[in-house]
């Protein structure tokens, strides 16, 4: 009786078996952490998210003489007269905290460092250089669209800050 040898060459032992198996492991881990990183570096746009145009709310929504806090602008709508409102950043023009609206006090209160901002965003305290940041913003059809991609900055109030708002609004 013969037996067949066979030969070695042909078949993998069980030592390259497991290099080949932490090759391919490591391969994979390394092609899995390369595509984390890459969603975490991408930034995230959404249609109708901050950092582009954001619809925030019906005009009829906004009451003259209120603030309303816009979670999606990051910001506020100020109702300062009944011919429109002014849309403003939540950020502090000193050191970038975000600046909530005390209803009780009718006026913006900086955590951070005590600037106090009155309905129009204008400095009425603290170390805040100049007013909060507008952002553009324009009525279509009856809603009020934010365009959060851009601040406007500047020194003082004035009657063309204010988006006009349709008659009746």
């Amino acid at each position: 009786m013969t037996v067949a040898k066979t030969t070695s060459d042909s078949k993998v032992s069980r030592r390259q078996f497991i290099g080949y198996a932490w090759a391919v492991a490591v391969i994979a881990l390394f092609a899995q952490a390369a595509g984390a990183l890459y969603q975490f570096v991408q930034p995230i746009v959404q249609a109708g998210g901050f950092g582009g145009k954001v619809n925030a709310g019906n005009v009829n929504e906004f009451a003259v003489d209120t603030v309303s806090t816009v979670r999606e602008m990051h910001g506020f709508v100020s109702r300062v007269e009944p011919q429109g409102a002014l849309t403003m950043s939540w950020t502090c023009t000193h050191l970038g905290c975000t600046v909530p609206w005390v209803e009780s006090e009718k006026q913006f209160h900086c955590p951070c460092h005590g600037s106090l901002y009155n309905t129009k965003g204008e400095v009425t305290g603290g170390p805040a250089p100049r007013p909060l940041d507008l952002y553009p913003s324009e009525v279509v059809g009856d809603e009020l669209v934010v365009d959060t991609s851009q601040t406007i900055q500047r020194t003082k109030f004035d009657q063309s800050q204010i988006t006009p708002f349709p008659k009746g609004a």
